[in-house]
């Protein structure tokens, strides 16, 4: 399971909505090839969950701990941070009954939000070297600790 943030794709260009104003994905942004690098990550080495993102995992996380604390902030963020400043144009922009007349690409119209890497997923695909580390500085925390006692 790759569970993933908002990321800048088509998809906020061409479906139905009934939202006033033009949908957006809840920030941060991310560009559509970092899941695809996680995707990718998860098909070829054994994992069973993957989390992109540190709003993604502050998500999870904090609906495993607080349910009722995630619930209260989305509803009163969660309407109009999937909204633009932008009034919805209605031509050409609903999928629902027949296709939208261009191939629109992989990425949407928030590039200029959108970040092109997730260093907690960096960070997650290289987990046994970020466990050895912490190990390496626990070791080196506590024989510093030991030496402070000893003088």
């Amino acid at each position: 399971m790759v569970q993933l943030p908002g990321l800048n794709t088509t998809q906020f260009t061409w479906g139905r909505t009934k939202l006033p104003k033009q949908t957006m994905p809840v920030p941060p942004i991310y560009q559509p090839e970092v899941a695809a690098d996680a995707i990718h990550h998860a098909a070829h080495h054994k994992r069973r969950q993957i989390y992109v993102g540190i709003p993604t995992l502050m998500n999870i996380l904090g609906e495993r701990v607080a349910p009722w604390l995630l619930d209260r902030y989305l509803a009163r963020n969660g309407f109009e941070s999937q909204m633009t400043d932008h009034p919805l144009d209605p031509s050409n922009h609903d999928n629902l009954f027949e296709p939208v007349d261009e191939d629109r690409g992989a990425h949407g119209p928030f590039d200029d939000m959108a970040h092109s890497v997730s260093p907690q997923l960096e960070l997650a695909k290289r987990r046994g070297l970020v466990v050895a580390g912490a190990a390496a500085a626990a070791v080196a925390a506590g024989a510093a600790a030991a030496v402070r006692k000893g003088r």
